[in-house]
């Protein structure tokens, strides 16, 4: 029997593993999952393990307030160097490139632990942009030994940097995998359907409507504000138009979306959603 880690810290990393962590518990003769929380986002996190209903095994909650790069990332690192010790684990899966899939990812290297890699092959060949994302996936594909990836263009990046060929494998992405396990819960579930038709009564039944979002570091500033006011011209133009827009709580995001789009009557602006509304809304929203 092999013992796997899958490792998360923020809310969309556990809805990615979600599917990965059914798919290994689907074989218990065959593997063991133990699963690690960082809680890297506190709240946003346990949203998300409620929503997928999986209990982590270790929840090393490192979460402070007002807490910065490196001392998240030494908090880290030791909190989750004693669970590796502890648990000698054969295969440490991390995604894609948040610190905790960094720090995670180095630690079990330290142990000559086997590491996988999620949703690889994602290049910009810019390394701050976006920051510190961008570093943190070519550091972690140095220490990875098996690279999964979304694609195939993704993966043709991957043997110039020289990762050998036979350590990579196209698995598609596993938020698609997600996506439609949660319409599925969605579509079962009538009292959750009532809830959320409710909840979006504000929508006209009479008008198409966008779902946007705009949070990432890299927007900050002029690019929001162009996001922004084209928005606003969109609306501007389209009579039978409606745009959604959940604002992510951060204040350099709240300040120009609530300047520029807040006194528009068909700019619904609300607070961050949870992600069964969020793909509700998804599906509902108009299609070009």
């Amino acid at each position: 029997m092999q013992k796997v880690m899958v490792v998360a810290g923020t809310r969309p990393k556990m809805i990615k593993l979600a599917p990965v962590v059914r798919e290994l518990e689907k074989y218990p003769a065959e593997f063991k999952v133990v699963v690690v929380i960082t809680a890297q986002h506190r709240q946003m996190l346990d949203q998300a393990m409620k929503l997928v209903k999986i209990s982590p095994s270790y929840d090393l909650n490192i979460m402070e307030e007002n807490q910065d790069l490196p001392d998240t990332a030494a908090r880290m690192m030791e909190k989750f160097d004693s669970v590796v010790k502890k648990e000698e684990s054969d295969l440490i899966l991390v995604q894609r490139d948040t610190i905790t899939s960094l720090i995670c990812a180095l630690t079990g290297s330290h142990h000559k632990i086997r590491v996988g890699h999620i949703e690889v092959g994602l290049r910009t060949y810019d390394k701050y942009h976006p920051f510190p994302e961008k570093i943190n996936r070519h550091l972690i594909s140095v220490i990875t030994g098996l690279h999964f990836a979304p694609t195939e263009r993704a993966r043709q990046n991957l043997p110039p940097e020289g990762i050998p060929e036979e350590n990579i494998f196209v698995t598609g992405n596993t938020v698609i995998d997600a996506l439609f396990m949660t319409l599925d819960k969605l579509k079962k579930d009538k009292l959750k359907l009532q809830s959320l038709n409710s909840q979006f009564s504000f929508l006209s039944s009479n008008s198409k409507f966008i779902l946007a979002t705009a949070h990432r570091r890299k927007n900050f500033g002029n690019p929001l504000q162009n996001i922004c006011l084209a928005l606003k011209e969109i609306i501007k133009y389209n009579d039978n138009l409606e745009i959604i827009y959940p604002v992510h709580l951060n204040p350099n995001i709240q300040e120009p979306v609530k300047r520029i789009l807040k006194d528009n009557q068909r700019i619904h602006l609300t607070n961050p959603l949870d992600y069964e509304s969020f793909v509700w809304l998804m599906e509902k929203s108009y299609s070009f």
